[in-house]
């Protein structure tokens, strides 16, 4: 529930329990305020403000309190740097952009740290390593800030949902999957993670319907992503047809974990909680598996090497990773945040470059074009500069 419309709710309070009347602790727990008073931590603020046994709510003291209200509503907006009320910006703007592409770089080098950390430590565990490390880090920042740890029993079980179909499931389908088919066959078929959102969030989410413009850069990115990898990765396909389905359903996750990630700012929790309760979700679930199944202790000590890939793994492509995702998610929503799945190929191919020495090859350029060329589809400004999007705009414009 946003400040402006708790302002609302406190104007027609006496609409409510009666001009003139005393109101009562009681009154906001009646079943008319239940709603409000469960949306956010601010509302329920509100009980506490109302003195005990009863208070008059003049029109002087109700716009105080609910200025108190808002204050307290916007204190943790403010620290975690995302407006959490207002609807999304259907097109991102230069802040967005920054963060997307910085977030496909951090997921772009995941693949660097993990092929170097899997040399001597099996794949679950450093799978929980990751999530677990992260979530140390994340929650000392948090406290470090003076973000609190939620105590609602449904916020919990919101990031043990988040946990279990944003990270546990996608990492574990994708690991199995990688294991039948082709590295190459596994990114075309995660690159269809945008494909999935379109269609979820366009059903689901009403700010964020599909329109022609989506399904056009969509197919248009996804091409690039297939130019990119290289056509010939495509041999496999209808091969090992249970990995490859594997596969899909973990992008099939991601789009579901973006769509449900939506709540979490309706919810007024900051990016940063919202990225610790999740991994630490995920380590409450993965680290009883890794510790069955892979008996971890029983392997040689790992290197420093093995250490800093883990540690850079955790750190940059799960914290760090995970707070950008979840402001992008608040400020821009879950189909522009999923674009991302395009660009990491792109960054993965930049660093290879950059720090491996690696060729840029003709493929690759083609490759970058049709991604850049399917985000400005879906961005749309520059579309609708040379005309024919007008039932685009007339579809945004229904939706918010």
């Amino acid at each position: 529930m946003d400040p402006s419309s708790l302002l609302v709710l406190s104007r027609s309070l006496p609409a409510v329990v009666g001009k003139n009347r005393i109101l009562h602790q009681r009154d906001i727990a009646s079943p008319a305020f239940r709603p409000f008073v469960r949306s956010s931590p601010g509302c329920r603020n509100l009980v506490r403000m109302v003195p005990s046994p009863a208070a008059t709510f003049t029109h002087k003291n109700r716009d105080a309190a609910a200025r108190r209200v808002s204050f307290h509503m916007s204190r943790e907006s403010r620290i975690a740097g995302v407006n959490m009320t207002g609807s999304i910006n259907a097109r991102m703007g230069f802040r967005e952009w920054t963060m997307l592409l910085t977030l496909s770089v951090l997921w772009g080098g995941s693949f660097f740290f993990v092929e170097v950390a899997v040399a001597e430590l099996a794949p679950l565990t450093v799978v929980t390593l990751r999530v677990s490390l992260a979530a140390c880090a994340l929650w000392t920042y948090g406290a470090c800030i003076g973000l609190r740890v939620p105590r609602s029993v449904r916020i919990w079980l919101s990031f043990l949902v988040m946990g279990l179909v944003n990270n546990v499931l996608p990492f574990s389908l994708i690991a199995w999957g990688q294991t039948e088919i082709a590295s190459g066959l596994a990114s075309i078929l995660n690159a269809t993670t945008p494909l999935f959102t379109v269609v979820v969030a366009g059903l689901l989410l009403a700010d964020e319907r599909m329109t022609g413009l989506k399904v056009i850069g969509v197919g248009v990115g996804f091409a690039g992503v297939v130019a990119m990898v290289g056509p010939t990765a495509l041999g496999g396909l209808g091969r090992d047809v249970v990995a490859q389905v594997a596969v899909l359903t973990a992008a099939l996750c991601y789009a579901l974990g973006g769509v449900f990630g939506r709540r979490f700012r309706a919810m007024g929790i900051s990016p940063v909680i919202t990225a610790a309760g999740q991994v630490s979700a995920s380590s409450v679930i993965l680290m009883p598996l890794a510790l069955i199944a892979e008996r971890p202790w029983e392997s040689g000590v790992p290197s420093a090497g093995v250490w800093a890939a883990v540690f850079g793994l955790a750190l940059l492509s799960t914290a760090v990773a995970y707070v950008l995702y979840f402001r992008v998610l608040a400020s821009a929503g879950a189909t522009n945040l999923l674009l991302v799945t395009f660009l990491i190929p792109a960054s993965a191919i930049g660093l290879g470059i950059v720090f491996l020495g690696e060729s840029l090859a003709p493929s690759h350029v083609v490759g970058i074009a049709l991604i850049a060329l399917g985000l400005s589809a879906i961005d749309g400004r520059l579309w609708r500069r040379f005309g024919g999007a007008g039932e685009d705009v007339a579809a945004e414009k229904r939706a918010a």
